[in-house]
């Protein structure tokens, strides 16, 4: 199911709640109704933001160990299978990131489900 973030001071943005649900469970937010005001957006977006350069880092270690594995195969060994890639975290976090920052410029709140 869809849900609609609202803030004055950016345009809405919607995303999946089990993608939403990660993001607010950090924040220690109710999945179906609930507000960030502009006094919690900067500890909000800092929260947000070392959660994004954690899982980052995260990524990057699992990527040199799956290389470090892979080192001896020539490139022709494994061949390409057309797999898509998952979308990272920090990609799924991109949109509201930018309504949380743009909500503490301007000292709106962000809600959803309302």
């Amino acid at each position: 199911m869809l849900m609609t973030f609202k803030s004055k001071a950016a345009a809405d943005v919607l995303m999946y709640q089990k993608h939403a649900k990660p993001l607010l469970d950090l924040l220690h937010k109710d999945l179906q109704r609930g507000v960030i005001t502009a006094a919690e957006l900067p500890a909000a977006v800092a929260l947000l933001e070392a959660e994004v350069a954690q899982i980052k880092a995260d990524e990057v270690a699992q990527e040199r160990e799956r290389a470090a594995a892979s080192a001896g195969y020539a490139d022709d060994d494994e061949p390409l299978t057309g797999a898509l890639l998952p979308v990272s975290f920090a990609t799924r976090t991109y949109p509201l990131m930018e309504m949380l920052r743009a909500a503490q410029k301007t000292h709106h709140d962000v809600m959803w489900g309302v």
